[in-house]
């Protein structure tokens, strides 16, 4: 094998990630299209054994491992990891055993096709390792744990499990944590993160089917009809095979599979619709509940190829999200005019009902109950609030007529609101990060106004105590606010 020193290679952060995408590199610049590169680029080189094999090996990276190391989403002890690196792993041989005969263009060449050989190697390493990707496989470890022992052992033991809200809040309490692990942007992340959340909202929307399926009455007594004793039978496969399903999404069936499981519940739906329920309403209403249930099992098993498609996983394609960016774009215009306007001393300009019209349109945003989209609505539901609270503020500043009579105690909140007020407009327009030191000064200064308000004496005065506790939540919300702005989430 022969090497010229170890190479040294640029740190994955320096390497632009579009580049592992299949697009073609020369000399370490991107080309447009696929392919060697143009004859009179490399006149003399462009047809030696040398530079067409290291064509091969661009062209192999560039049309199958790139795109498959990019978009992978698992960890080290995966199958398919192992396979990715073996083959990468090759390519570096073959590289490396490419006879340049001392031709400095050619070395070059080599070089550069060694550095983005490795760089794969790289970072299929990095993703697979990140911190966030751990976080992701410890989180749904928990739920699968979870789920195993509240859901699926009692049923495979031939007992009933029991769905209980504690069971169902400790799943929506792994689902936010899970919204909150940061993926950098990365493609592998997102992908990992977004199917582990996909499959446990789906385990949350089947157990929660099932807790209002056991508040509905008995079912009907077989001696009504005998149509009513082949639904009981059915209602008792459909149990077991909610389980089945659950087991499917959180990886703990090593029998079953997604397809199976649906041919299944198809055939239970064909035994209903033979069902001749002649005509009576109670047991067609109760044969229709039963086919709703099934239905509702048969739309969670299409989630194997979940993830595969990047309309999915990447929310920034998303059309609700789509739909929020652009309320947010709206929003971010309107409060930079409410800024503008405030500091020349301009209450004229009040766009509360533009901004009421854009809440309305926020909360008619489909969700698909993905806890993703539902948080960037919130927060785009936060943002339209302060700026509304903020003019609120300012109007009843304005208007505030004082008088001899006035408890001094209520003056002194006044106060406050009036230094509040101005220090929401430095949060509104605040675009930094939380170890910037305005962001400290902000929040030092919001934390005085919170400790001048506990040191207001309401001395009785009701009126007081009511517009110093308003003062204090005001002040809380745009702290609040102010982390919301600097937390760095991501969808």
């Amino acid at each position: 094998m022969r090497r010229a020193g170890r190479r040294k290679t640029p740190s994955r952060t320096q390497r632009p990630e579009k580049s592992l995408f299949g697009k073609p590199f020369d000399g370490g610049k991107r080309m447009d299209h696929g392919g060697p590169p143009e004859p009179q680029q490399q006149p003399y080189y462009s047809q030696h054994p040398a530079m067409m094999k290291l064509y091969e090996v661009q062209k192999e990276v560039q049309s199958s491992l790139g795109p498959q190391v990019c978009t992978f989403s698992g960890l080290q002890n995966d199958r398919e990891y192992k396979r990715l690196e073996r083959e990468l792993t090759r390519l570096l041989l073959e590289v490396d055993q490419v006879d340049t005969e001392g031709k400095p263009d050619l070395q070059g060449t080599r070089k550069r096709a060694a550095q983005e050989v490795e760089g794969l190697l790289r970072y299929l390493e990095e993703n697979a390792t990140h911190p966030s990707r751990l976080a992701i496989e410890e989180l749904s470890n928990a739920a699968r744990q979870l789920v195993e022992e509240r859901v699926v052992a009692p049923q495979r033991a031939g007992g009933v499990s029991e769905i209980t809200d504690e069971l169902v809040d400790a799943l929506q309490e792994l689902v936010l944590r899970l919204t909150q692990i940061k993926t950098e942007g990365r493609v592998p992340l997102r992908k990992a993160r977004y199917r582990a959340l996909t499959r446990l909202c789906a385990v949350q929307d089947v157990l929660e089917s099932r807790t209002q399926h056991q508040t509905l009455p008995l079912p009907l007594s077989g001696e009504t009809h005998e149509a009513v004793h082949c639904i009981n039978q059915v209602m008792v496969k459909v149990s077991v095979a909610r389980s089945q399903l659950v087991a499917l999404l959180m990886g703990l069936s090593g029998r079953d599979s997604c397809a199976h499981l649906s041919r299944i519940l198809t055939e239970l739906q064909v035994e209903l619709d033979a069902l001749d329920v002649s005509g009576n309403a109670a047991i067609r209403n109760y044969r229709k509940q039963v086919v709703e249930e099934i239905n509702g099992l048969l739309k969670h098993l299409d989630l194997e190829g979940e993830g595969e498609d990047t309309r999915r996983y990447d929310l920034a394609q998303n059309n609700s999200i789509r739909e929020i960016e652009a309320v947010r774009a709206h929003v971010s215009h309107l409060r930079e005019g409410v800024l503008r306007h405030c500091a020349m001393g301009d209450l004229g300009f009040r766009p509360k009902a533009e901004l009421q019209s854009l809440l309305t349109h926020l909360d008619q945003v489909d969700t698909a109950k993905n806890p993703c989209i539902r948080e960037a609505r919130r927060r785009a539901v936060v943002e339209v609030q302060a700026i509304i609270t903020f003019l609120d503020l300012r109007e009843a500043l304005a208007c505030r007529l004082t008088g001899p009579d006035e408890h001094p105690s209520h003056r002194a909140v006044w106060l406050v609101l009036g230094s509040l007020s101005d220090l929401q407009a430095q949060v509104l327009g605040f675009d930094g990060k939380r170890a910037d030191k305005s962001y400290m000064i902000l929040e030092e200064m919001l934390t005085k106004q919170l400790l001048a308000l506990d040191a207001v004496d309401a001395q009785g005065d009701e009126m007081t105590k009511a517009a110093r506790k308003q003062a204090v939540k005001f002040a809380q919300n745009i702290l609040n606010y102010l982390d919301m702005k600097t937390d760095e989430w991501e969808y």
